[in-house]
């Protein structure tokens, strides 16, 4: 999709585990593809997430389930799997990295969490140095604030500084924050794994293809 707000590139990041993609994942994406109109969605899933253990699906698999959950998004999809190609733990940062060395300077990278991710981004490799290569688009959920919720202070002050409009956003390169106030995203791959280890098919939270294919790949089963 060809940018009508300038000629600066930009590109959505969303990485994940998708073990499985969700409607989360979906609604997060969508979004912020209404919001900024992104040259890309680069869809990443994780290899070997430092902080998650035992993917039940293999590469293979979630790579599959991604391409049928985003296949109707108003911008190109691209799928990167660098982080499953590395032998090595995955840090955001390294990935941060690479993006920004593939794109050049100028471009706008801006890189997707929900909140719950944001509550224990202090945790992460080098959390501090993600704005020196990208923004940071934030999914809020209903009754989450800044100020009253679980996201220490040192992140909320990083956070809350940088705090830009789209616009800004969109014609800078890195550096700024957006937290998404109207986008309930609340969905629970734990819940959703668990309800399919129990031959529930949740419905209202996985899209219909990617339900089906797990079904027919018989994924999730105890």
């Amino acid at each position: 999709m060809t940018s009508n707000h300038t000629s600066r590139p930009c590109i959505a990041v969303l990485g994940g585990s998708f073990d499985p993609v969700h409607n989360g994942h979906v609604a997060l994406a969508k979004y912020f593809i209404t919001l900024l109109t992104p040259d890309e969605l680069r869809v990443i899933p994780a290899g070997n997430p430092w902080q998650k253990h035992g993917l039940e699906a293999n590469a293979e698999q979630r790579v599959e389930m991604i391409r049928l959950a985003f296949c109707q998004q108003r911008a190109l999809v691209v799928i990167d799997q660098q982080e499953i190609r590395r032998q090595t733990p995955t840090y955001t940062i390294d990935t941060l990295q690479a993006l920004r060395s593939e794109w050049g300077p100028r471009a706008s990278i801006v890189f997707l969490m929900g909140a719950d991710q944001l509550q224990y981004l202090n945790t992460w490799q080098g959390w501090d140095r993600l704005f020196d290569y990208a923004h940071l688009g934030v999914a809020s959920r209903p009754g989450f604030a800044m100020d009253e919720s679980k996201v220490t202070d040192e992140v909320t002050r990083a956070f809350t500084c940088r705090a830009a409009t789209p616009e800004q956003i969109r014609h800078r390169a890195h550096g700024a924050t957006y937290l998404a106030r109207n986008l309930a995203v609340d969905v629970s791959a734990t819940e959703i794994r668990a309800a399919l280890h129990n031959s529930k098919r949740p419905d209202t939270l996985v899209p219909a293809a990617v339900l089906d294919y797990i079904a027919q790949h018989h994924l999730y089963k105890n």
